[in-house]
């Protein structure tokens, strides 16, 4: 199963490690230098030019921001019936 993070991005349910709220997850300085230097490694993915609500963590070992609430992702996360 997949699921939809918003314009064209998809992934694989089972690839998916965690997602996360960056309001509440970018407050600890620990999680701003994770996703800092992954940028640097270029390791993210915009799913929109949108500002981002949540951010998701793959076994890829990548980020995909999505401009999707963490509840939307995790409502489709948990659907039977999704693509």
């Amino acid at each position: 199963m997949y699921i939809h993070l918003g314009n064209n991005a998809v992934l694989k349910k089972k690839k998916i490690i965690g997602i996360f709220d960056m309001d509440t997850s970018t407050k600890g300085t620990q999680t701003r230098s994770y996703l800092r230097r992954a940028e640097k490694e270029q390791r993210t993915v915009l799913t929109s030019y949108e500002i981002p609500k949540a951010f998701v963590v793959t076994e890829e070992n990548k980020i995909y921001y999505s401009q999707l609430s963490t509840s939307s992702l995790h409502g489709r996360l948990n659907k039977k019936n999704e693509v």
